[in-house]
């Protein structure tokens, strides 16, 4: 009978297993994709590392690891990650704190990498333009070009990255418009466009489910559109928005993050935003609105409840009415520069006094009166100012910042004014 594949003497068993393990030692690495290496070399060619500072002096730049001589970059090469001789993730520099960057522009090969699921410049001074080819990299799921000095227009072609869940182009020196449908990309959780000079309106209609949208410090006008309900951090803060409040944020039920500071919003705030227990972070400040605070809901349960670390600043609008105690609990309040009237509710006398609210500022109101028992002693981190208010405050207590300015309290003559109907 003839032998069987596996009939071979037991003792050769050994013998066999041993050569199999050294072949796969002596396997060759998978060599990186000639497409691939070229990309790196014209990356190589576009940009480089500036010098590192006094402290650091003679620290290696990133791209000392960047030896095309060597056998296997994907082992050797600084800032790549390969799959089967395929690049799949990028970081352009060392992003340590005490590294000034790389310099130069981003060539138009990175989108020769058509395996890149992340690319990520750190910061530096690189310039000109965002190469419209990057819209190539289909597998795309992470784009940070953050801290730099790229100009220009975002490319509509980042539009066509369908899985791109992060987008980061924070801190450079882009113009033009937010492309209507970026944020309408079906992955994208993550949108920040945050420190640059884009100008126009928010995009409407957006249907990306964003959990994060940065576009503070821009020149973007017009009023708010409607947001995705999925939001739980939004940031339009220095800008030029204009209009009421309610058309974005009345089914905004996930927010914890709300930053609409310096624009030019006006009417009332919505009253959504005062009962949102998932909310912690409110600034408002230095716009245009106007009418009361409401007060607390009388079903407590429907009423948000504030602690450590939640911050409210309404500041610097024109709010008027007596003063609501519907913020009792925040940790750090400021309502001054506004129109408040009457005295202020022992809610917040109270928790100042047990240290729940560390930071309450009040000055430049109409305020009447303040509460506090005699002899109470307030916790050393308390900041409490009252000043230039309808009343003597209670100087012992008072921690005011230098804006406040010095007068105490209000001339008599503008107090009665604002009791008469």
């Amino acid at each position: 009978m003839a032998a069987t594949p596996f009939s071979l003497p037991f003792f050769l068993l050994p013998l066999l297993l041993s050569l199999s393990s050294l072949s796969l030692q002596f396997q060759p690495a998978i060599a990186i994709a000639t497409a691939d290496l070229q990309a790196l070399k014209a990356i190589r060619n576009s940009l480089t590392d500036l010098p590192f500072r006094r402290s650091s002096s003679g620290t290696p730049g990133f791209f000392s690891t960047w030896d095309f001589s060597s056998p296997d970059p994907c082992s050797s090469f600084s800032g790549l990650v390969c799959d089967l001789g395929r690049v799949t993730i990028l970081s352009l520099g060392t992003g340590r704190s005490d590294s000034p960057g790389l310099a130069g522009s981003l060539p138009t090969a990175i989108s020769d990498l058509s395996e890149l699921t992340q690319l990520i410049l750190f910061p530096g001074i690189v310039t000109g333009p965002i190469p419209p080819q990057l819209g190539r990299l289909r597998n795309l799921r992470v784009l940070s070009l953050t801290n730099n000095r790229l100009t220009g227009v975002i490319p509509n072609t980042l539009s066509t990255l369908l899985h791109l869940h992060t987008l980061d182009l924070s801190h450079n020196q882009l113009t033009g418009i937010i492309p209507p449908t970026l944020t309408k990309l079906p992955e994208l959780k993550i949108l920040i466009l945050s420190s640059n000079q884009l100008s126009g309106e928010i995009p409407a209609d957006m249907s990306s489910p964003l959990l994060h949208l940065d576009l503070k410090s821009n020149k973007l006008n017009g009023s708010l559109p409607v947001m995705p309900v999925s939001l739980r951090y939004m940031s339009l803060s220095e800008n030029s928005l204009w209009g009421p409040l309610h058309n974005g944020l009345d089914s905004l039920s996930e927010l914890v993050f709300l930053d609409l500071s310096v624009n030019r919003f006006t009417g009332p705030i919505p009253f959504s935003l005062f009962t949102r227990s998932s909310l912690s972070s409110l600034f408002l400040q230095r716009n245009f609105l106007s009418g009361e605070v409401p007060p607390p809901p009388p079903d407590p349960t429907t009423a948000a409840v504030y602690g450590a670390g939640s911050v409210i600043d309404l500041s610097h609008n024109n709010l008027t009415g007596e003063m609501s105690a519907i913020f009792a609990g925040v940790e750090t309040l400021f309502l001054n520069n506004n129109r408040f009237t009457g005295p202020v509710p022992a809610e917040y006398v109270k928790s100042v006094s047990s240290g729940s609210t560390t930071t309450l500022y009040l000055q430049h109101n109409f305020i009447s009166e303040f509460p506090l028992e005699p002899g109470t002693v307030l916790p050393d981190t308390t900041a409490l100012c009252l000043s230039y208010n309808c009343m003597d405050p209670p100087v012992e207590v008072q921690s005011c910042p230098a804006s406040a300015g010095a007068p105490l309290s209000r001339p008599p003559w503008q107090c009665p004014l604002l009791k008469s109907p």
